[in-house]
Parts: C-alpha cells; sequence; structure tokens
C-alpha cells in the first residue's frame, strides 16, 4: 500500500555537518584563526543547546564535540600550509628540486590553437606531495601525462605562490620531464590497462561518441571533442562527464539486481564490491572518492528502503570527508554533490507525490521531479562557476535519462573485457554506440535552441544573488494572493530573455552576400551565392563549435569549395564541423604545407568526409551563380620555412566579385606579401576582410590602394595580441571605410545597397540576437583631419625593398603614441630645417620625431 504522509527526516547530524563544512570554508577562505574561531562558536552553540535542552541529546552533542574538533583540524592544516618551507620560498619565487609523490592522475588543459601552434592539451596540472606538503605542478603534456598516482618523481622547478581556497602549499612550474620515475602501485597500472583498454575499444566509433563514452564512463575527457564539451555546458548536461554518485548507483544497483536471487546480504556485498572497483578504476581522486560515498548513501536508501536513513547518511558523509580533507570544503564538485543529493532526499519525494496526486504517471513524476529539483537546487553554484543559466536542462536531462544508464553499464562491460579479449570489447561498445549517439544529438539540438542559455553575474554574488531570487519566488509562489502575479511576471520575464525575435530570427538579413563569422580570434568568412543554402566558405577560424553556429544559422547545407588561405591553427580549426553534415566539393589550400602537422590534420579530414584538395594557382578562376572568385597570390614559389610571419605572406589572396562590389581576401598576409600584392594593376574593393586580424603589421600604401568603403576585422574579445591595431583602424578611417569588428559588433553581414547588419553576441547568451540597424557607410570627409604621417608616404613598394625592411617598418605604426594629438610645432627665428620639417606642411599636421628615425 503506498504511503500517504511524508517522511520525517532525522536531522541531528545536520547542525554538526553545516558547523563541520562552515568551519573549513572559513579555513580555506579566510585563516587558521577563523577556523579556529568558527569551531568554537559551534560547540558554544552545542553545549547551550544542550543545557537548555533546544536540540535533541545526540543533536547537541554532536554540534558541541565536532565543532572545535573540526576548528582544531582545520587550523592546524591551514597554519602547516601557510607556514611550510615551501611556502616562504614560493613566496620569494624560488628554484628548487623535490622528490615528489603524485596524489592524482595528470589533467589536461587545453589551449585554443593560434598561429603555428596546434589547438590541444600541451600542459597538466597534477597534484603531489612534497616534504609532507601538498604542492601542484604545472609540467608539459609531453611525458607527464602518462604518469599515475602513487609515482614518485623527482621534479626540478620555480615555485610561485598558490591560490587561495585549497592547503596547497606552492605552485610547481616545471618545463623538462620527470626525472627518474618510480613505477607505481600494481593496482594503479591494473586500473590504467582498463582505462586504456576501454579508450581503445571507444575509438572504433566516431571521433564524438569515442571521445563521449570515456568521459560518461570513468571521466577521461583526454579525447574529448572541445564541441561536445560546448554544447553539453550549454545545454545543462555537462554533470554528465564527470564521475559523480550517479554513475556509482548505475553500476552497484545493476550488481544489486544481478545478485538478488542469492539474498540481500550477497547482492549488498557484491554491490560493495563493485564500488571499490569503480573507485579504483577511475582513480583515487578527491571528486571519485566523495562521489563514492555519495552513491553509498543513494544506495542505502534505495536498496534499505528507509529514507529517514538517507539524511544522517549524507551528513555522516560530509562529516567524515571534511575531516580527512578539508580542502574538499571548498571544491565545486563535492558542493554540487551535497546539494544535488540534499534536494533529492528532502524534496524531489513531496514533488513527485504532488505531481502523482495530480494524475502525472508514476515514473513520470518521479523523473520529473529529480531532474527539476536538481536543476534548481544546484543552480546558483553552477551560475557561480559559469556565469550563465541554461534554459534547457530540465528537458535535456529527462531526454537522456533513459539512456546514460546503458551506456555507462556497457562501457564498465567494455573495459573489464578489453584486455582479456579486445573484439568482444569493441562489440560492446557498438552495442552503447546509439546511446551515446543519442546524447550527443540531445547536447547539439538543446545547444542551438535559440536562448538556451542567458548570462548572470558570476562569482559568489551571482550565486547568492539566484539563490535569493530562488528563494523569492518559491515563498510568493506558495502564496495564493501573489501566485498569480507571480507567474505574470515570470512570463514577462522569460519574454524578455527569450524575445520574439529570437523565436523569429531577424538573421541572417534577408539578401545578405558576405558575412563575417563571429569565431573569436580567428577567420571564417562565409560568401553567399544565388542559391539559398549553397556558399564558399573562406577559413574555419579556430574552433569547430563557432563555425557550425554560424553555418548553421545561414542555412548552409552545401558549400562548393572551403579555401583554407593558410595553415594556421586560428583559420583551420573549424574544417571538420564544417565538412560534418554538409555536401562538400573541395578544400583549397595554398603552395606552403607548413605546419606540418596542419597539413596532414587537412588531408586527414578531407580524406575521411572524401573531399578532395586543390592548390589554386595565381590567375585562376572560379564562379558559381552570383558569385566568382579570382586568385590573385601568392604568385612567389613557396621557400622552406615555418616562421609564422613566412605562413601568413603566403595566404591565399582572392578577390571575389559579389553582388555588394568587389570583396578583397587577404588572410594572414603581412608587410612582404602586401608588397607583393602592390604589383596588382587594380586593388580597389568596396569590402575589404582586413589582412592578419588588423595587426600592425599592414602597409599604408596597401591600405590606401584598396581604399575600402567597408572593412571587415575578425578578431576575438580581449586578445592577447594587441589586435586590431589602432594605427591601422584609424588608417582605413581615414580613406572612408566603414570599420566593424567581430569582438564589438558580433556576426557581420554585408548587404547590396551599401547595407550593414551586425549581430551582437552577449557574453554566454548562446545565439541571442541583438541586430542593430542598416548603418550607412561613412562620409570621408569625417575623417579629413586623420593623417597617416610623413614616413608612411615614403614606404617602399618594391617586395624585395620591403623585405629588407621589414623588421624597421613594424616600428612605424609605433610613432607619436605618446601624444595622439601632438601640438604644431612652434620653430625659432633661426630654423634650419625645410617647412615641411617643421610641421609647416600644407597637407600635414604631424611632424616626425626625432628620437624615431627610420633609416
Amino acid at each position: 500500500m503506498a504511503r500517504r504522509h511524508p517522511v520525517a527526516h532525522d536531522y541531528r547530524l545536520v547542525p554538526a555537518a553545516t558547523a563541520v563544512w562552515a568551519t573549513a570554508l572559513a579555513g580555506l577562505f579566510l585563516s587558521w584563526q577563523a577556523a579556529v574561531l568558527i569551531g568554537l562558536a559551534a560547540g558554544a552553540v552545542g553545549l547551550t543547546a544542550w543545557r537548555r535542552a533546544w536540540w535533541p541529546k545526540t543533536c547537541a552533542i554532536a554540534l558541541l564535540l565536532s565543532g572545535p574538533v573540526a576548528g582544531a583540524w582545520v587550523g592546524g592544516h591551514v597554519l602547516r600550509a601557510e607556514t611550510h618551507p615551501l611556502r616562504l620560498a614560493a613566496d620569494e619565487g624560488r628554484t628548487t628540486t623535490l622528490t615528489a609523490q603524485l596524489s592524482t592522475r595528470p589533467r589536461g588543459i587545453r589551449a585554443a590553437g593560434f598561429g603555428g601552434h596546434q589547438a590541444g592539451v600541451d600542459h597538466v596540472v597534477v597534484t603531489a606531495t612534497a616534504n609532507g606538503a601538498t604542492i601542484v605542478i604545472l609540467a608539459p603534456a609531453e611525458r607527464w601525462q602518462d604518469l599515475l598516482p602513487g609515482q614518485e618523481v623527482t621534479v626540478k622547478g620555480s615555485l610561485a605562490p598558490p591560490r587561495p581556497g585549497d592547503l596547497t602549499s606552492a605552485l610547481l612550474r616545471v618545463r623538462g620531464p620527470p626525472l627518474n620515475p618510480q613505477p607505481p602501485p600494481a593496482w594503479q597500472r591494473w586500473a590504467d590497462h582498463l582505462r586504456d583498454g576501454l579508450s581503445k575499444a571507444s575509438a572504433t566509433l566516431d571521433a564524438e561518441e569515442a571521445g563521449l563514452l570515456p568521459a560518461l564512463v570513468v571521466g577521461d575527457t583526454e579525447h574529448m571533442v572541445p564541441r561536445i564539451v560546448d554544447e553539453f555546458r550549454t545545454a545543462g548536461l555537462s554533470h554528465l562527464l564527470a564521475v559523480s554518485g550517479a554513475n556509482l548507483a548505475i553500476i552497484c544497483g545493476a550488481v544489486y539486481l544481478l545478485l538478488r536471487k542469492t539474498g540481500p546480504r550477497k547482492a549488498a556485498a557484491g554491490a560493495l564490491v563493485a564500488l571499490v572497483g569503480f573507485v579504483v578504476l577511475t582513480g583515487p581522486e578527491p571528486s571519485v572518492l566523495r562521489a563514492a560515498v555519495m552513491g553509498a548513501v543513494a544506495l542505502l536508501a534505495l536498496f534499505l528502503g528507509r529514507e529517514r536513513s538517507a539524511l544522517p547518511s549524507l551528513a555522516t558523509a560530509i562529516l567524515v570527508l571534511v575531516l580527512v580533507d578539508p580542502a574538499l570544503g571548498a571544491d565545486p564538485g563535492f558542493a554540487l554533490s551535497v546539494t544535488a543529493t540534499a534536494a533529492l532526499v528532502l524534496v524531489a519525494p513531496r514533488w513527485s507525490r504532488r505531481l502523482k496526486e495530480r494524475g502525472v504517471p508514476q515514473g513520470v513524476a518521479e523523473a520529473l521531479a529529480v531532474s527539476t529539483v536538481a536543476s534548481l537546487a544546484t543552480a546558483p553554484l553552477v551560475v557561480g562557476l559559469s556565469g550563465q543559466i541554461s534554459l534547457v536542462s530540465v528537458v535535456a536531462n529527462l531526454l537522456v535519462a533513459p539512456v546514460v544508464a546503458p551506456a555507462t553499464v556497457l562501457g564498465v562491460v567494455a573495459a573489464a573485457v578489453a584486455p582479456l579479449y579486445p573484439p568482444a570489447a569493441e562489440v560492446v561498445v557498438h552495442v552503447a554506440g546509439p546511446a551515446v549517439t543519442w546524447l550527443v544529438l540531445v547536447g547539439r539540438h538543446a545547444a542551438t535552441v535559440p536562448g538556451a542559455a542567458v548570462s548572470w553575474p558570476e562569482g559568489w554574488t551571482g550565486g547568492l544573488l539566484l539563490a535569493a531570487a530562488t528563494a523569492v519566488v518559491f515563498l510568493l509562489l506558495r502564496n495564493k494572493k501573489t501566485r498569480v502575479l507571480t507567474v505574470a511576471v515570470l512570463l514577462g520575464g522569460f519574454v524578455a530573455l527569450v524575445p520574439l525575435r529570437t523565436i523569429a530570427p531577424m538573421w541572417p538579413p534577408d539578401g545578405w552576400k558576405v558575412v563575417s563569422c563571429d569565431v573569436g580570434q580567428g577567420d571564417a568568412l562565409v560568401l553567399a551565392t544565388d542559391e539559398a543554402d549553397r556558399a564558399v566558405v573562406i577559413d574555419t577560424g579556430p574552433d569547430p563549435g563557432a563555425v557550425d553556429r554560424c553555418l548553421k544559422t545561414l542555412g548552409i547545407r552545401r558549400i562548393p569549395l572551403i579555401v583554407l588561405s593558410h595553415l594556421h591553427a586560428d583559420h583551420i580549426g573549424g574544417l571538420q564541423a564544417a565538412l560534418a553534415g554538409r555536401a562538400v566539393g573541395a578544400v583549397a589550400v595554398g603552395p606552403l604545407k607548413e605546419p606540418a602537422w596542419a597539413w596532414r590534420e587537412v588531408v586527414k579530414q578531407a580524406n575521411a568526409n572524401g573531399v578532395r584538395v586543390l592548390e589554386p594557382k595565381a590567375g585562376e578562376r572560379f564562379a558559381w551563380p552570383g558569385l566568382e572568385l579570382e586568385v590573385l597570390g601568392p604568385r612567389r614559389p613557396p621557400v622552406v620555412a615555418e616562421t609564422n610571419t613566412v605562413v601568413n605572406d603566403y595566404s591565399l589572396v582572392l578577390r571575389a566579385t559579389t553582388p555588394v562590389g568587389r570583396v578583397l581576401l587577404t588572410g594572414d598576409v603581412e608587410l612582404a606579401g602586401q608588397a607583393a600584392l602592390l604589383g596588382e594593376r587594380d586593388l580597389a574593393a568596396d569590402v575589404l576582410k582586413v589582412p592578419h586580424h588588423g595587426s600592425r603589421n599592414s602597409l599604408p600604401a596597401f591600405l590606401k590602394r584598396v581604399r575600402p568603403r567597408v572593412a571587415l576585422v575578425s578578431v576575438g574579445t580581449g586578445n592577447r595580441y594587441g589586435h586590431p591595431s589602432p594605427h591601422v583602424i584609424d588608417a582605413l578611417r581615414a580613406g572612408g571605410a566603414l570599420v566593424l569588428r567581430t569582438d564589438k559588433d558580433g556576426d557581420l553581414a554585408v548587404l547590396p545597397g551599401n547595407r550593414v547588419v551586425r549581430r551582437k553576441r552577449r557574453n554566454n547568451d548562446g545565439p541571442g540576437l541583438d541586430q542593430a540597424p542598416q548603418r550607412p557607410l561613412p562620409d570621408p570627409r569625417r575623417h579629413a583631419r586623420l593623417r597617416l604621417g610623413p614616413v608612411a608616404a615614403r614606404l617602399p613598394r618594391h617586395p624585395v625593398a620591403a623585405r629588407r625592411t621589414e623588421t624597421r617598418l613594424r616600428l612605424l605604426p609605433l610613432r607619436n603614441t605618446r601624444r595622439r594629438h601632438p601640438r604644431p610645432h612652434l620653430p625659432g627665428p633661426h630654423d634650419p630645417r625645410p617647412a615641411a620639417d617643421r610641421g609647416h606642411h600644407p597637407r600635414r599636421r604631424l611632424r616626425p620625431r626625432g628620437t624615431a628615425r627610420v633609416r
């Protein structure tokens, strides 16, 4: 018979667990004295509650004992970390050699590609112990990423102070490989062998599924495609990429169900063995240990059928874990697990019961209650960490819930079988393939929903603000008098967050012919043909997700030609996304096949998608309805060099003829490449893709010859390269160009009739639209007073001369930076200089500074 009354939970250990957690937070973020004070204060409250019988005796005694113990324990750990000799050496930035024992597996840090640097994991972070202190090692990925916990290594590097909020004494920056690595424990080698087996078996799937399955099963994100990570974050599914209590509950529950016919005790023992084995498989990292305890709590509540035991078990887990490792008190994963588990124990059963009372089927009611409660409870923490609110997370989690358990179980089976018989593991992985593909599809479609995520202040302020807002809304909804008004306000806010133009988007604008995609620090430009879903793509940016988003919003399904101006990572990084799911005719590349790794990657991706690779020569033409392309350069034979400047100067330079006029596509050509183009009889263009993201390596003579009406600068927000150069922007505006930048204006569309439309993208708002009104082209007379200076007009126009003076020319844009608007030179009565050098030139007011001579 179904239970009609709510369960009365046992809260006796909750005050003690809260006090221990608060003590740890005070010690980690304030000082060891704060930890001691909080612990003593908690003990005093417990003593008073015991004497005056405020609470049950067990509750008061638990608080009385745990408070002072936590204060002394946490305070001692914090004091020891702050006064350790390594901390003192770190404050002075000393170099040292240590023998360290690794505590965790190396975790890769993914770097975005730019120039000749390939995108991917180039450094790892690993926690270790040395001389009785906890240190964090930042090291190159090579030869470090294969180390295992428990290994002892000798490291040499420079010390630096650690970040606040943990018990780390120092950060050790290492540049070389580990010295004298000792063999890891046998059980670590066994676990690593299982993980490698799962990874190799998963490689038989497509790249996205092959990286997702190990992440789902054992938290191994080494081979994850960045696009999947971004989509899961937007869709609110990122929790699936880390090992959590849900994984352990699935595995242990499956083992228990298989063994339940042998009796409850044997089944429980088998589930416990599975739990320990799963912890060994994933590695003894703090997040895994925390997930193990949380999974054990869920199993106790499920198997014993005693929901009253869930809350005391959760409180006990907090007490034990935080006292054993006080650093867990500040771990975001720990906070997320505790919050989600508490919400599922306290709130989810009540919501599920009320839904069933209103006629909702039991299974649907429970799934909806669990997903909604977990999302709402963890929302303040997620917002504080990511700065965005996912509006599709509840629906996305409901859709993936049926396939998570089968995929996890099959993945563990594949890992266990792989060392014994790899072909069998591959068969199991293929059985799990449809479930993993479903996860990818749900994440992708949820992330592309208009307004899927909205921005919110991050950090403590944003988290507390959202928590307060959620609490106020909850209280207002409980009050019958304010319920209707609250619902109306919420609907109005939803309309404000997800505007009608998002549902019926104004992007792309009708009749667009050129679009510069906002792909961050890189290039991606789309040229339309007369066929609605067909366009030519020039470069694909550094990020697969960004260029895929742009092409999807434009409705591009057929690409007759993808042109890669040169093989730098910020121009080819999104090639795979552009090829996937679209009919592509060919990929065109320039004559210089450097860097070698990039050329191999382009050929590999093109062959995998059955697309041929072309090498167009200067003078070749391509034509489609409404679009013509002419290759202008490079005309020089390729040289054997891999420097960024040489690769940039060998960019493919194209001239497109479109209904908006001529469009000059310059790749990243610098001084020598631009000087070589000056030999063309007619360089004039209506639209200019500004070379090299608007860097200062631009010839004023080249910009003057092009004299565009619209200048598009594809550049990333806050990039570390100083792009675009203000001097180049001033030079373009002085020539009468309307300068638009993707970092400030978002996606940029050029239309016939001298019209420009921009689509701003707010931070973390997903595909939210902010369309600017159509902007007329500027009057060149507005910039009549902006001059380039006397030296700029004398720049050499011959390619050889440009190469010889390349080093000197790079310094030219830095002239007069101390005083952007210098006062007119007032010569003395005996000044022997000619009038032009005295600042009286009839056309120039800027005089050359004597301290910046150029020969």
